[in-house]
């Protein structure tokens, strides 16, 4: 039969709801991997995010953010950028749903922007901070001129685009700050520059695309390959090959089912 008052939705085996997805109070559910990465990552063989970028391996848990950022220590700072409402058309009338853009950044080298859109907004937040997390990217940083102390500001030019918004940021001397607009100077801040110049075409009130554009550019940071990078390429074994006897061997959850295997990332 149909479950009970819910017209037979969201019921799952015995009736009793499937758990899906992350409710409230689910932080403190013990994390279980899914992929490779996250197995390697949960068992310590991966000791920093760094190892992660340096083979370009995707990052499809956010847990694996939270294992290298616990949200206890308040590192790795978020803040909502925009929520904007978006309606489509249907047969009733209008639907409204909320879109919210969140963006992630420790202000010492790693910046992340998540878009989601649901009913809510207290969901669509927790979406979008969950996709910030799981876009989190290195930002190389540089230098103006002298090569002393701290690296301050955009190595080289960068540009970003998204839809009509272009925006291009330019290395900048020591002390000058963040010439950008609020917006672009919350995400740079994030990323741990300094002193930046910026220039924007198109239109930039648009704040969605503005961000992105903003986020594009700092995410090609590690795109040029500068003189200094011309060391020769000492290639080694991905995690994946290295601790492959380690993956190759089933897993217990805490329930004590067993998890195979077979496929993942």
């Amino acid at each position: 039969g149909r479950g009970r008052g819910r017209g037979g939705f969201g019921r799952g085996r015995d009736g009793r709801g499937g758990r899906r997805g992350r409710r409230d109070g689910g932080d403190k559910e013990e994390w279980i991997p899914v992929t490779k990465l996250g197995r390697l990552v949960k068992e310590g063989k991966i000791k920093d995010l760094e190892e992660i970028y340096l083979y370009s391996l995707p990052i499809k848990e956010y847990q694996i953010i939270d294992f290298f950022y616990p949200p206890t220590t308040g590192k790795l700072k978020d803040e909502v950028m925009k929520i904007m409402p978006v309606q489509k058309q249907s047969s009733a009338g209008q639907r409204t749903r909320f879109k919210a853009f969140v963006a992630v950044g420790d202000s010492d080298g790693h910046v992340g922007l998540g878009v989601k859109c649901a009913k809510e907004v207290a969901t669509a937040i927790r979406g979008a901070l969950i996709l910030a997390k799981m876009t989190l990217i290195p930002v190389r940083r540089g230098y103006w001129g002298k090569s002393s102390g701290k690296p301050h500001t955009v190595p080289n030019k960068l540009h970003g685009k998204c839809g009509s918004v272009s925006v291009r940021l330019i290395p900048a001397p020591r002390g000058t700050g963040l010439v950008a607009a609020p917006a672009s100077k919350k995400i740079l801040s994030m990323a741990g520059l300094e002193d930046c110049y910026s220039t924007t075409r198109g239109h930039s009130r648009t704040m969605g695309n503005f961000i992105k554009a903003v986020f594009f550019a700092v995410s090609k940071s590690y795109g040029y390959l500068s003189p200094e990078l011309w060391k020769p390429t000492v290639f080694n074994k991905t995690p994946f090959q290295e601790h492959t006897d380690f993956l190759s061997k089933d897993h217990l959850t805490t329930e004590g089912k067993v998890i195979t295997n077979e496929g993942g990332y």
